[in-house]
């Protein structure tokens, strides 16, 4: 029988091995590997043909009685060892050539058994090929790496290895003399008498005999790192008890904040691997050297992976349990004890080793990737039972410490801040509280990131349909949202944020003195990272106020949702400062600014759009060319055809290739220019029915209610939408200017009768008396409009019965609103929802919105290249003449101002920034030809300016300086630029 199966078996796989060998590894595959590992596979390769070559000519004659398991192991475990540790390196268990590689792969029907290799060495032979890696010119890390992970596939080799490494590492990291020892002790067989030479190996190396430990540290992480990383079975060691480290004793370590030290641990924990490396975190070697602290918390979080799934289906083993013992079903005991077996319970990991992972983050210097590790294993290790109470109450304990300190630190410098004379700069010495990686804002910044990221709802690696755990990860989310906020008041940094406010207003003050305001960075991260939950709370109202010019927070309120947006707004010149300088905190907490839009200016906002805009979240598909072939003189109905077929996803990505019929262009970028400004023109053609021009200014458009005598006129919207989302994609700039009702619409917000003036500035007055005076007896009006579309005369109710109810003083206020929504919303609503389909196929909705109508239209449009020359000398003056004071002083802060505040004084005065083709000569008014006024304001001086846009006109106060007049004028056109109103 033993004959039959072995014959049987050759003549299996004589097939398989006659196939071209060539094609057994991947070019690609081998393309990735590093060159030595790449030589050394093209050597396997060949040594593996040359045997199998041979072993055809002895299967031929060779007889039955080889015994079946020096097949089965020693051929099988030399053959694929090699390949074996190759997958790993691709994270994954593949084919790769090997006939016998369906052992490895992983089955659908039952999961891969583990087979153990041969012990090839004993315990001393593995602990002398160990010394090489202290050697200072030691042979190529790769080979040795390479050699002692091959061993690993091994078990009671790896856990020789893996037990020598980590008793190395903790009597190593202490002294040489204690590095002898665990190589007289670990390198010898119990039996054998220790030589004398063996330990001294390592003593007369020509190293400063403090870097030693250091060295040797080091290469201990990195051999650990490597088996870890591409040997599975690893990481059950660290979580298993070990005998031969019950012997090690925790050695005394520096107190930490009044804290309990580890070596008070029970003594069993000292035989888990795991927490022998955990006890190393508050070693001098480690917090001394940045280097090694990451390296062995890149190690710990690595270790830590695993227990979130552990856990996970520990719980769904335990629930199963439960059902099955409900059920009283007898027949599947033994399977629910077999399950039982197979899943292991997660580790339980004491208090002590928990707080010293947390200590990481205040202990020295904490650089990024340390960090980033830390941060994992955390996260990881808080899914342990129990494990979350304890490094939450850590954490908060951590941050009240820092806090303290930091509020002390600010309170020194706020007094030097004050009496800094002007001109001088603020010693090095004064700010070394603040700029050292170890500073205590730094640590208290890294402690208050950690709680974020601990309670933040996690993003779904897959989406789900299941309703239940939907609900399940709702409540959750609203769950630790509470915590958060618990925390963060438990914590109390109202005082000390701010004493922060304090010390930049002085820096505000004082000009010189900006650089201080860098050093405070970590600082105003760490009051963004606590605001989050308050910021997303408010910001619904602060949206809904943008609208107008009401004032919703409360500089005195102690409430966190107020106090953020007055922080903000209060010190937005500092904050925008440093966002220009260093647009990529945009990316990080500095994000949370968008939640208060008003104290963003343009540039800050326009580049946080970019970068969101163009961000790749995931493998984007890859989107052919958009190749258009026009007709110059109708571009807009032969782009309309040729992209009506195309996806919002293929218009966005895709690239433009414009191609004007009869002409010899060849598009690189010029032409598609000129299409773009082509089609600005033809899209505003009365022929198209799309759009009106403005009764106010004749240069801004609004949709047109009638355009629904284009049978297509929807699709059109629609095209219009997809066009001018494209272009704020690509970064074009079109000559379309809009109405502010319209740019409102665009970004979500209520239109108010405000708005009507650009439609009707007549039917506006009359609305705006109607507000002002008492209409009793004087007007006879309903709840209806009346309206007439080409002959056809139609009424309108604003509310069910409209035209039976009248218009009285109680209820006038209603029916301005009513009638300013059906002039302005419901009368284009179709039109409104198909521009705005187009568009969101391009943009975002939730990311325009952090722009005003004014920077929209700057958005779309682009800064206008204003000639102040050309402006004053096409002004006329009201009270005021060319050579009064306040004229001086008022061009003189026009040229002052750069070209956004130029384009904002524009549009203060004349609802639009465009700049007539043919000069400011050319200004168009409510009746024609309308030139740019100043008009004397007699109201006092401590008036703001005021604005008359249908009239292209500026009321400018009696000012009796110019740096009062440039104040209240910048403030005018930056704080009261959205809105109409009288004063």
């Amino acid at each position: 029988l033993r004959a039959e199966v072995v014959s049987q078996h050759i003549q299996n796989r004589q097939p398989t091995a006659a196939a071209p060998e060539p094609e057994s590894i991947s070019p690609e595959f081998l393309d990735a590997l590093p060159p030595e590992i790449r030589d050394e596979v093209l050597r396997q390769e060949l040594i593996e043909r040359q045997r199998r070559t041979r072993q055809q000519h002895q299967e031929t004659t060779a007889t039955a009685d080889a015994p079946e398991p020096v097949i089965t192991d020693s051929d099988l475990d030399r053959r694929s060892l090699f390949q074996r540790h190759l997958a790993r390196r691709a994270g994954r268990f593949t084919e790769l050539g090997d006939t016998n590689s369906s052992i490895f792969a992983p089955s659908q029907k039952k999961p891969a058994v583990h087979r153990d290799a041969v012990q090839l060495v004993d315990r001393a032979q593995l602990a002398t090929l160990a010394r090489l890696l202290f050697l200072p010119q030691t042979i190529s890390k790769a080979l040795l790496n390479r050699l002692l992970l091959n061993l690993c596939e091994n078990s009671k080799s790896r856990s020789d290895l893996l037990s020598l490494l980590v008793c190395v590492l903790h009597d190593g990291s202490n002294d040489l003399s204690a590095v002898d020892r665990s190589f007289a002790q670990l390198s010898v067989q119990k039996n054998t008498a220790k030589p004398a030479s063996k330990p001294k190996t390592i003593v007369p190396l020509p190293i400063e005999s403090e870097t030693v430990p250091d060295l040797i540290t080091q290469r201990c992480l990195e051999v650990l790192m490597h088996v870890v990383s591409y040997n599975d079975q690893s990481l059950t060691y660290f979580l298993t008890e070990n005998d031969c480290l019950a012997g090690l004793k925790r050695t005394n370590s520096k107190k930490g904040k009044g804290k309990e030290k580890a070596s008070t641990a029970a003594p069993v924990s000292s035989k888990y691997p795991l927490l022998v490396l955990m006890s190393l975190l508050d070693r001098p070697v480690f917090i001394k050297n940045t280097n090694l602290m990451e390296q062995l918390m890149h190690l710990l979080g690595t270790m830590c992976r695993p227990f979130p799934v552990l856990v996970k289906k520990y719980v769904e083993k335990v629930e199963n349990k439960q059902l099955q013992n409900q059920k009283n079903q007898t027949g599947g005991n033994d399977a629910a004890e077999e399950n039982e077996r197979a899943i292991p319970k997660p580790p339980t990991i004491p208090d002590n080793y928990l707080k010293l992972v947390v200590h990481v983050l205040t202990n020295g210097d904490c650089s990024g990737k340390t960090f980033q590790y830390t941060l994992g294993a955390i996260s990881h290790l808080s899914k342990l039972d129990g494990a979350l109470r304890t490094i939450t109450n850590e954490l908060i304990y951590d941050a009240k410490q820092s806090g303290k300190q930091v509020l002390k630190d600010l309170v020194e410098l706020l007094d030097i801040l004050e009496h800094a004379m002007p001109g001088t700069e603020i010693q090095g010495s004064t700010l070394s509280h603040f700029s050292a990686t170890s500073a205590d804002q730094a640590k208290l910044l890294r402690v208050l990131k950690t709680i974020d990221y601990m309670y933040s709802p996690k993003s779904p690696t897959q989406s789900t349909d299941n309703k239940n755990q939907k609900q399940a990860d709702s409540e959750e989310a609203l769950k630790n949202e509470k915590r958060v906020l618990q925390i963060y008041e438990e914590l109390d940094f109202l005082p000390l944020w701010k004493m922060l406010g304090r010390c930049l207003s002085v820096i505000h003050e004082k000009e010189d003195l900006i650089s201080v305001a860098t050093v405070l960075l970590p600082l105003i991260e760490s009051f963004l990272v606590v605001s989050k939950h308050a910021a997303e709370k408010g910001q619904v109202q602060q949206t809904n106020s943008l609208g107008t010019n009401t004032t919703i927070v409360n500089p005195d309120s102690e409430s966190p949702d107020d106090f953020f947006f007055s922080f903000t707004e209060d010190h937005k010149k500092i904050l925008n400062i440093m966002v220009r300088n260093n647009p990529s905190l945009m990316s990080g907490s500095f994000s949370l600014l968008v939640r208060n839009p008003k104290m963003l200016e343009f540039d800050n906002k326009r580049n946080y759009f970019s970068q969101r805009l163009h961000k790749r979240t995931a493998p984007r598909e890859h989107y052919p060319a958009l190749q258009l072939n026009v007709r110059r003189q109708y571009v807009f109905e032969d782009s309309y055809h040729q992209l009506q077929g195309r996806t919002g996803e293929e218009i966005k990505h895709g690239k433009l290739n414009v191609r004007f019929y009869d002409e010899e262009g060849v598009d690189a970028g010029g032409v598609t220019r000129e299409w773009f400004s082509v089609l600005a023109r033809q899209m505003f053609d009365p022929n198209y029915a799309l759009f009106i021009t403005s009764a106010a200014d004749k240069l801004t458009y609004q949709p047109n209610r009638a355009s629904w005598v284009n049978p297509d006129h929807l699709s059109f919207f629609k095209f219009v939408g997809r066009l001018i989302g494209k272009a704020i994609y690509d970064g074009r700039l079109l000559d379309a200017y809009f109405t502010r009702s319209f740019y409102k619409h665009i970004l979500g917000r209520q239109v108010d009768y405000r708005d009507v003036e650009a439609i009707d500035p007549s039917y506006y007055k009359s609305l705006v008396w109607m507000l002002e005076n008492n209409i009793t007896d004087v007007v006879d009006l309903t709840f209806s409009i009346d309206t007439d579309d080409f002959g056809t005369a139609k009424t309108i109710d604003l509310k069910p019965n409209g035209r039976d109810i009248p218009v009285t003083e109680q209820n006038k206020h209603e029916y301005v609103y009513l009638v300013t929504e059906q002039k302005l919303t419901t009368a284009i609503k179709d039109q409104i929802n198909a521009f705005l389909q187009g568009f969101h196929d391009i943009i975002p909705a939730s990311l325009i919105q952090i722009f005003n109508e004014q920077e929209l239209e700057l958005l779309i449009s682009g800064l206008p290249d204003i000639d102040i020359d050309d402006w004053r000398n096409n002004t006329d003056y009201e009270t005021y003449n060319v050579s009064s004071i306040q004229i001086q002083w008022f061009w003189r802060a026009v040229r002052s101002f750069d070209q956004e505040e130029r384009a904002k004084l524009l549009q203060f005065a004349t609802g639009t920034s465009k700049v007539p083709l043919k000069g400011f000569a050319h200004l168009q008014g409510s009746s024609g030809l309308q030139k740019f006024q100043i008009h004397k304001d007699f109201g006092g001086e401590n008036r703001l300016p005021s604005a008359h846009t249908c009239f292209n006109q500026i009321d400018l106060p009696m000012y009796t300086s110019y740096e009062s007049l440039r104040a209240n004028l910048f403030k005018a056109i930056n704080e009261c630029s959205t809105g109409f109103g009288f004063v």
